[in-house]
Parts: C-alpha cells; sequence; structure tokens
C-alpha cells in the first residue's frame, strides 16, 4: 500500500513546527496528490524540504524563529492540507494565502476558522479562497466535533508554537474519533506533552517541538480495497505493509477488517500484514462507521454483494466531504440495479441482481475505487471521472490489474 495520507500529514506538520532535521519516510509508492499538496505547502512556509515524490523526505524544520512571511498555498483537493496549514500559518508572523480546488471551496472551514480568530489570528473569509495573518496568541476555544475531527487536529498541532498554549474543547459528538487520537500521538513521539482534562478536552503548553525520523506506514483505507475484492470474490488476498490490529493512536480504519470478518471473511494478522480470505457466503451487517467513514464506500460495495440487508449509518458528516458520499453511493449502487434507501445519515442496501452500468466518481477518489472493486465481481462497470483516484492511490489501476489477472 502507499504511505498513510494521515500519517503523512501529520508528520509533515510536525517535522515543520520541529527544530531541526526530519526525515520522513514515504516508502516507494506514490503517496499521492494529497501528500505531495502537503510537502508544496510547508516548503512555501519556509521550511527546506528535500527528497522526491518517493522515498525519504527531509524536512527543515521552522522551530521558535520563524521569519516573517508572505506565502501561497495550493491544498489542491485536501482537506489535511486546507485546515492544518490553515492552523500552521495562523502560528508565523506575516500573511498566507490558502487556496483549493472548486470542492474545497465548498468543505466546512468555519468552525476552524472561527477558533483561530478567537485564539487571535487575522483570517478575512470564512472559506476557502483566505488569507491567515499571525501570530497566534492562543488560550481556551471549543470547537465541535461533528462536522470533522480534521478542526480538533489542526488546532492541537499549531497549539505548541502559540504564546499562551492552548486548552481545546471538543464539544458535541466526534466524527473519526481515532484521527484525534492519531494527532495527539504523533505529538506525544514529539516530546509534546498534551494534558487531558476530560475525555474531549486538552491542554498544550507552548513548548518545542522535536525533529524526528519516522517511516509512514501503508494506508489502511487504501487496503480495504484489496481487502474487499477478496470479499466480493471469494479467494485471498495479502497486504504486506498494514497492521489490522486496532492500536491507540495508530490508523483507525484498520475497524474494517473487522467489518469484514462480521460481514463473513477470515482475517489473518500476519508479521507486518493482513490477510483476508473468503470461502462461503457475505452477510448483511448494521454497523455505525461514524469513526471509519471514509472505508464507508468500500463496506457499501461488500455489502451489496451479501445475502441479506445491511445499514450503516453515523455517517451525516459524509456528505461534505468530496463528495456527498451518502447520495454518491446511494447513486453507484442505483445505476447497476441496486436497492438503496437513503437516510440524513446513513444508507440501507438491500442485495439485488446487479447488472453493468455507468457509475460517477463525482469527483471522489473513495468512490471511483470502491466502485472499481464492486467492477471486478460485476460485469461492464464503467467509473466515469477514474482518474480522482490519484488522489491517495496513483497505482490503484495498476492494483486492479494484478487482482483481476
Amino acid at each position: 500500500m502507499p504511505a498513510s495520507k494521515s500519517v503523512a500529514n501529520r508528520e509533515l506538520i510536525l517535522s515543520a513546527l520541529a527544530e531541526g532535521r526530519s526525515r520522513v519516510d514515504l516508502g516507494p509508492e506514490d503517496p499521492g496528490d494529497d501528500v505531495l499538496a502537503m510537502r508544496a505547502a510547508i516548503g512555501a512556509l519556509g521550511c527546506g524540504v528535500d527528497g522526491a515524490a518517493t522515498g525519504t523526505l527531509t524536512v527543515t524544520g521552522l522551530g521558535r524563529s520563524a521569519p516573517t512571511i508572505d506565502a501561497r498555498i495550493d491544498a489542491g483537493d485536501a482537506g489535511t492540507v486546507a485546515r492544518f496549514t490553515t492552523s500552521l500559518a495562523a502560528t508565523l508572523p506575516g500573511r498566507t494565502r490558502i487556496d483549493g480546488s472548486p470542492r474545497l471551496r465548498e468543505r466546512p472551514m468555519a468552525p476552524l476558522i472561527r477558533a483561530l480568530r478567537e485564539l487571535g489570528a487575522g483570517i478575512d473569509a470564512e472559506a476557502l479562497p483566505l488569507t491567515v495573518t499571525g501570530p497566534l496568541r492562543g488560550g481556551y476555544v471549543d470547537v465541535p466535533g461533528s462536522a470533522s475531527s480534521q478542526f480538533a487536529s489542526a488546532l492541537l498541532l499549531a497549539a505548541p508554537r502559540s504564546r499562551q498554549g492552548l486548552t481545546l474543547r471538543i464539544s458535541g459528538s466526534l466524527v473519526s474519533a481515532p484521527f484525534v487520537a492519531m494527532t495527539i500521538a504523533g505529538l506525544e513521539r514529539r516530546g509534546v506533552h498534551v494534558e487531558r482534562l476530560a475525555p474531549n478536552e486538552f491542554r498544550i503548553a507552548p513548548q518545542p517541538v522535536k525533529a524526528r525520523d519516522v517511516a509512514i506506514p501503508g494506508d489502511a483505507t487504501a487496503a480495504s480495497y484489496p481487502a474487499a475484492a477478496a470479499a466480493v470474490l471469494g479467494g485471498r488476498v495479502t497486504v504486506e505493509n498494514v497492521d489490522p490490529r486496532p492500536s491507540a493512536g495508530d490508523q483507525g480504519d484498520v475497524r474494517c477488517f473487522e467489518v469484514l470478518r462480521a460481514m463473513g471473511c477470515d482475517v489473518s494478522t500476519l508479521s507486518g500484514g493482513v490477510s483476508v480470505r473468503r470461502t462461503g457466503a457475505l452477510y448483511g451487517i448494521r454497523d455505525d462507521l461514524r469513526d471509519i467513514s471514509d472505508t464507508f464506500p468500500t463496506i457499501a460495495a461488500v455489502a451489496a454483494c451479501a445475502t441479506g440487508p445491511s445499514e450503516l449509518l453515523g455517517l451525516g458528516h459524509t456528505r461534505r466531504q468530496e463528495s456527498d458520499r451518502i447520495a454518491a453511493v446511494a447513486a453507484g449502487l442505483r445505476a447497476l440495479g441496486g436497492d438503496v434507501t437513503e437516510y440524513a445519515d446513513g444508507i440501507r442496501i438491500v442485495p439485488a441482481p446487479l447488472h453493468g452500468g455507468v457509475v460517477a466518481a463525482a469527483g471522489d477518489h473513495r468512490i471511483a475505487m470502491a466502485f472499481s472493486i464492486l467492477g471486478l465481481a460485476v460485469p461492464g462497470v464503467t467509473i466515469e471521472g477514474a482518474e480522482v483516484t490519484a488522489k491517495t492511490y496513483p497505482g490503484f489501476y495498476g492494483l486492479l490489474e494484478e487482482l483481476a489477472s
């Protein structure tokens, strides 16, 4: 699998904050457009970044004496780049202009912007494009957890560089909670003390961020696609560089393997990898996927091949991701003959005979990849806009050729 986008983009931000040089090993596979956009973004903010798109990047951090900047960042289609660099830019003296794709301009930014303003940053808009003026004072702030965990992660990443430190309270239900735990674990591995005041309240004092050499693990979300291929086709797939065992601070999307086990697959942990095998029937499930919502389209594709109905819930926030994912999944399944009911925060899938058809990727890499896996089992599936897979998995269709051979 390519390097985890979620881990890589956090480590690149932390390397930018650090005092000294960090080495970030992205592995031999192209990590995709989101990681490359983050690499360019921290370079625009004044970090030294040496190395090619694959292999090891050497990042010279800004430390505590960053120069005044006048920077421009193109976040592309990456929510992590837009949100994390908005917070990072707020800690720096000077002005940073941040923009992105038309879809990224539509995605939520306002809760993060309001929080950064309360903490002393100047920001001239409620969404992209925007200009950030630092530095960040710090203090106490409350952000909602229901729209995106990235707001909380962005603030936590910037906290050590704020003048007064940060006390952060996450209010309401937190979606994708494992990603906040991943952010905290990344900070702690860099020597940052994170004080937990309550289950969703944290305090970080002003303090240095240590440089670190880190190897980025394989992407657990990307691993859901070959795993799903084993589920819908039968047989076995082994992924070598993804550990399926859930652990605090690591990739929460490994829970997708537990979901596949509940649907009838055998899942085995190997040394440094995971094997997924199906020999019998696939079963429908009822599950709340709010913590692993990036795998929702993949699980929906598997559910369409099951012997009984499935309900996938806790997904209201996915309506404002790269696409309206609930609507895009429903439209894709209907285009192939599926029986689907949409809810405000979920979907019900009743297995039905599927046929070929045209599925619109809707500008969303997760939709394109999930329905491409379904296309291995259903002849005649065409993915319109399939090139969007380059966002996180440029080698995806090479993988499909291997699985189909």
